[in-house]
C-alpha cells in the first residue's frame, strides 16, 4: 500500500502540491489524472 497524508511541496514561494492525501491499495488499478502543471510528476517524485 502507498499512502500520502497532507503532502505539500513548495519551490521557494511557489506551491506545487498543497495538502494532498491519497491511498493506493495493492491489486487495484488507480489513475492519477490532472491538467498540465497540476503537480502529478512532482507528487510521484
Amino acid at each position: 500500500m502507498i499512502q500520502a497524508n497532507a503532502l505539500t511541496k513548495r519551490y521557494g514561494a511557489k506551491t506545487a502540491v498543497d495538502d494532498l492525501t491519497f491511498t493506493v491499495r495493492p491489486g487495484i488499478v488507480t489513475g492519477f489524472l490532472g491538467p498540465n502543471g497540476a503537480g502529478k510528476s512532482t507528487t510521484m517524485r
